[in-house]
């Protein structure tokens, strides 16, 4: 599977303003992929401020990602702000060339910004199948929570979207090779760059990891589009020579 990471600064609040910047950059490769990650709350920046910006599921930023997906003939993802009955959720969409939709919303809301006084939080894992691939959905906090991530479907990838500040890289860095090595699952992971509304700068460090903690694409700081290649066969033939997956202990989520 080849995947395309969207790593770019964010116009505080600004759907119009994102959109058409990423449109830029979604279309200004002509390299086909499969799979387009962009960072969390991709048309907003990481806000609090979900009756300001909170678009409904047939709104004017999805029907986008569906335009750009059938465009590309591939699939996009990634989270933005979304009333859905009354309620306010940072949903992570998984849009599929031919205009089907699924969803992930953010279980682990981060309490250090308020999320959770201002969102509802997802109760469900999501895994999405595509075109072989068996791909789990997961938004910036969920990072530091390994037992929501546990690879016991045993899906393929792991993708984790954010806005995670510079100023705790280091913990980015270290849990993403964990997750990776602990699920023996890739990991693609889009942060932004740039600083936002309150100051907090962002590094970035988007990256891709392989099963056995290895980079498939380094940490980057820089504004840009990534494109990578995924080999399943490889983590297959990786999986079946360490079997550390069959070795896990079972559990059941409360």
């Amino acid at each position: 599977m080849k995947v395309a990471l969207v790593q770019t600064h964010l116009k505080w609040e600004n759907p119009l303003e994102n959109r058409s910047h990423l449109a830029q950059k979604i279309t200004g490769f002509l390299e086909h992929v499969d799979l387009i990650v962009l960072p969390e709350m991709f048309s907003t920046g990481f806000t609090m401020n979900p009756k300001l910006v909170a678009e409904k599921m047939d709104g004017e930023t999805i029907t986008w990602l569906m335009h750009l997906a059938k465009a590309k003939n591939c699939a996009i993802t990634g989270s933005l702000v979304i009333e859905d009955n009354g309620n306010y959720y940072n949903r992570m969409v998984f849009v599929f060339p031919e205009g089907k939709i699924e969803y992930y919303n953010k279980r682990h809301l981060f309490t250090l910004a308020g999320e959770d006084k201002e969102f509802t939080a997802g109760s469900e894992k999501k895994i999405i199948a595509y075109k072989g691939w068996e791909i789990c959905l997961q938004v910036c906090y969920d990072l530091r929570f390994p037992v929501f991530s546990r690879n016991v479907e045993q899906y393929d990838l792991l993708i984790y979207v954010a806005n995670w500040p510079a100023t705790r890289a280091n913990a980015w860095n270290v849990l993403l090779q964990a997750r990776a090595i602990e699920n023996m699952t890739y990991v693609v992971a889009v942060n932004r760059i740039g600083t936002d509304e309150n100051n907090n700068h962002y590094n970035g460090d988007s990256q891709v990891i392989d099963a056995i903690g290895n980079f498939t694409l380094e940490p980057h700081q820089s504004e840009g589009v990534y494109i990578v290649e995924l080999d399943k066969k490889e983590q297959v033939r990786n999986r079946k020579k360490f079997g550390f997956l069959n070795d896990a202990d079972h559990f059941q989520l409360m």
